[in-house]
């Protein structure tokens, strides 16, 4: 489906002949060929990207120019092979009311904005059906996901208003619980879902929106799985029992989520991916609430100032020896653990690319088609690599609009 940039980048003479290939040394990357074009093949999609607070607070911004900082921009999202990102409606848990309605409105604005500026690249996504045609017209899909259900203000009505602007999912928590939710980084307060929290998950449902349960105490899952009638993703989640955060999935979530039909879509945090990086940030920097608090201030609220900061802060600690380094390969620890437990249909890619601090090697999206390169030298057939890479996001997407009802 990216068969003309894939001859532009590859020489469509070097594809007219594939014995000169073969005699060819490796890239410097050390992507095979074979993963290139496994990589080109397949549907590549991200479920969570900040790179939305950028393009709203950040007015010297511009996603169609390659840039030195952050981890997401067009040029760089073309040499990655990325089909679609869901790019992240995030408001953080602090502010609630309708302070937090103005400001996911805003962001969404942001998204519509840019699909609008740019045809020739992005296009504004909804469906499984518009992914596959904007691949098919070799652009980018743009679609977005909530971030915190905090945002709807306790209103379903303003949940069918975000679901009307495009908006298809819903992280029932951030990183606080909210008036309805349990937070996996807070302390209990409803024991999981309240009676209205069930109500969200149902009118999810019928809206056809993605209940996504990162984010969320591990009640709140089992509640949530206990009422949804389609399912569910952790659009950036990975695997507690390589790193024991919170956020991450115990081996019985992911058998739970597998068992529902939904999808764990792997997040590249350095703190979520190493056990002994979170653990020295954590005596380091203290919670991550703590932390982000911190940056916050020091960037005067400009929250894509906060994410940079905090990255180059977190690289350079690596670099100096005073946390630990992570590198991309933790990203295929994470992959390769969960498809063992839940099966390679139930696992995905949910990066926090401009969100998080990324392991050495994976520093931008152009880096994305190492991931396929080391899934094949594990022996990953390539049939479960694009699953991997798309394919099970698409089937679940494609299960939620089906679920989907009329109101009564």
């Amino acid at each position: 489906m990216r068969a003309a940039l894939a001859c532009a980048a590859l020489g469509c003479a070097v594809l007219a002949l594939p014995s000169l290939v073969l005699t060819q040394s490796a890239p410097a990357d050390g992507v095979s060929v074979r993963a290139r074009q496994l990589h080109d093949r397949a549907l590549v999609i991200d479920s969570h990207d900040d790179t939305t607070q950028r393009m709203l607070f950040d007015k010297t911004f511009d996603i169609t120019v390659r840039h030195k900082d952050g981890n997401i921009d067009l040029p760089r999202m073309r040499e990655g092979g990325l089909d679609a990102l869901f790019f992240s409606i995030w408001v953080p848990s602090d502010i609630t009311g309708p302070p937090a309605v103005k400001r996911a409105l805003d962001l969404i604005d942001s998204v519509h904005k840019a699909a609008k500026a740019h045809p020739a690249d992005l296009m504004l996504a909804t469906t499984a059906a518009d992914i596959r045609r904007a691949a098919a017209g070799h652009k980018i899909a743009a679609l977005m996901g909530m971030e915190g259900g905090h945002m709807i203000n306790d209103d379903l009505g303003q949940l069918r208003k975000y679901a009307a602007l495009g908006v298809r999912y819903l992280t029932l928590t951030h990183f606080k619980n909210n008036n309805w939710a349990d937070s996996s980084t807070d302390k209990p307060a409803h024991n999981g879902l309240t009676p209205f929290g069930k109500d969200v998950v149902r009118e999810l449902n019928r809206l056809g929106m993605m209940v996504d349960i990162s984010h969320v105490a591990d009640k709140t899952f089992y509640d949530a799985l206990a009422v949804t009638d389609a399912p569910v993703i952790a659009s950036h989640s990975s695997c507690r029992a390589i790193a024991n955060h919170p956020r991450n999935m115990t081996d019985e979530m992911l058998r739970a989520l597998a068992k529902n039909g939904g999808v764990v879509m792997i997040n590249y945090h350095a703190g979520f991916l190493s056990e002994e990086f979170r653990v020295a940030s954590e005596k380091r920097n203290g919670t991550v609430d703590v932390a982000m608090a911190a940056m916050s201030k020091k960037c005067g609220g400009n929250e894509a100032c906060t994410t940079l900061e905090s990255e180059r802060i977190d690289h350079e600690a690596m670099a100096k020896g005073e946390l630990p380094k992570v590198t991309w390969e933790k990203i295929v620890d994470h992959i390769d653990h969960a498809v063992k437990v839940a099966g390679a249909d139930h696992v995905g890619l949910g990066s926090d690319f401009d969100g998080a601090t990324m392991p050495l090697g994976m520093e931008d999206a152009s880096k994305l088609p190492k991931i396929t390169d080391a899934l094949l030298k594990k022996g990953y057939s390539e049939q479960d690599i694009e699953k991997i890479l798309g394919g099970n996001i698409l089937r679940v997407m494609e299960a939620v609009e089906r679920a989907a009802r009329p109101a009564s």
